[in-house]
């Protein structure tokens, strides 16, 4: 069965009266479509071809929690099951226009500044992509970041093949030192995967984000994802204004690659580092724990 007819039966299912559907493209993890309904009206779905029981209505709650606990703008949710998930349609953003990163930047730092908690991650478990991402409470921000975002790749089988034991060791290394690498803060709301490809803009023209995967952690995780994924020059504004709402701790800059490293492993396990690229930024970013004993990084000399 095509991917189209699969959406229109379980929308059809779910009744709604499907005159038409279009497959989406840019999606990973979910067959996605826009179907068009018998009155004329249009709505986003998606579903997966293996359902498992809570992708959508963790993804459902999540949209939820940015926008009732955060402000954030997020797509009206129009059905939800275990098979299916319903959105209203969004439009693409318009790249160079900087007020628009600006608007995007009181959101995020909106969401980053209102709600704010006393342990690090979530009240369930949530997805990033296709794999489950682990929220289990925990208080000490560096031990979370460490077990729940860095390590618990590793085992992962493409991960395992991408690198050798010395290298799997200098990242080791590096989560041992990351109370020496990251200020401690206190945890907030995050969007968990704000890179460009989910945030996207409504028929006004105000950004909307899309695809989250909550938790309680370091804002910076959030920035970082934006930061180091592809972009448009116009995304400056965004980084700028950010910094005037939500003051950033100096050499922000600079842990962005750090930060991202979850994001690296992840796109590693799921198949997706085709050319190698995100296995090539791993190498770079433990690059200075290899070959050391646990601690710091190595500092000048061989």
């Amino acid at each position: 069965m095509s991917e189209t007819a699969i959406l229109q039966e379980r929308l059809t299912e779910a009744g709604f009266a499907v005159r038409s559907v279009e497959a989406a493209t840019g999606g990973a993890a979910a067959v996605a479509g826009l179907a068009t309904l018998s009155d004329g009206g249009r709505v986003f779905a998606k579903t997966l071809r293996d359902v498992d029981a809570d992708v959508f209505e963790v993804e459902s709650a999540g949209l939820r929690a940015l926008r009732e606990l955060g402000g954030a703008r997020t797509p009206t949710v129009l059905g939800v099951s275990g098979r299916l998930l319903v959105l209203e349609v969004l439009r693409p953003r318009r790249d160079d226009d900087e007020a628009y990163w600006e608007r995007l930047a009181h959101m995020v730092a909106g969401l980053h500044t209102s709600q704010t908690a006393d342990r690090f991650g979530w009240s369930r478990d949530g997805w990033l992509g296709r794999m489950r991402q682990d929220n289990a409470w925990e208080e000490d921000g560096h031990a979370f970041f460490a077990a729940r975002r860095i390590l618990r790749w590793l085992p992962e089988p493409l991960v395992e093949a991408a690198f050798d034991q010395e290298e799997r060791q200098a990242v080791e290394r590096l989560c041992a030192a990351l109370p020496e690498l990251i200020p401690s803060r206190p945890p907030a709301l995050t969007h968990g995967d704000l890179w460009s490809g989910n945030i996207l803009a409504d028929h006004a023209g105000a950004p909307v984000l899309i695809d989250p995967a909550v938790s309680y952690t370091w804002p910076e995780v959030d920035l970082s994802m934006l930061w180091c994924s592809p972009r448009p020059p116009a995304s400056e504004r965004f980084f700028s204004v950010y910094g005037q709402l939500a003051p950033l701790d100096d050499g922000w800059e600079d842990r962005m690659p750090l930060l991202h490293l979850r994001e690296l492993l992840s796109t590693i396990a799921h198949g997706d580092d085709r050319e190698g690229g995100a296995a090539a930024a791993v190498r770079e970013v433990i690059a200075p724990f290899r070959r050391r004993g646990a601690g710091s990084p190595e500092r000048g000399g061989a």
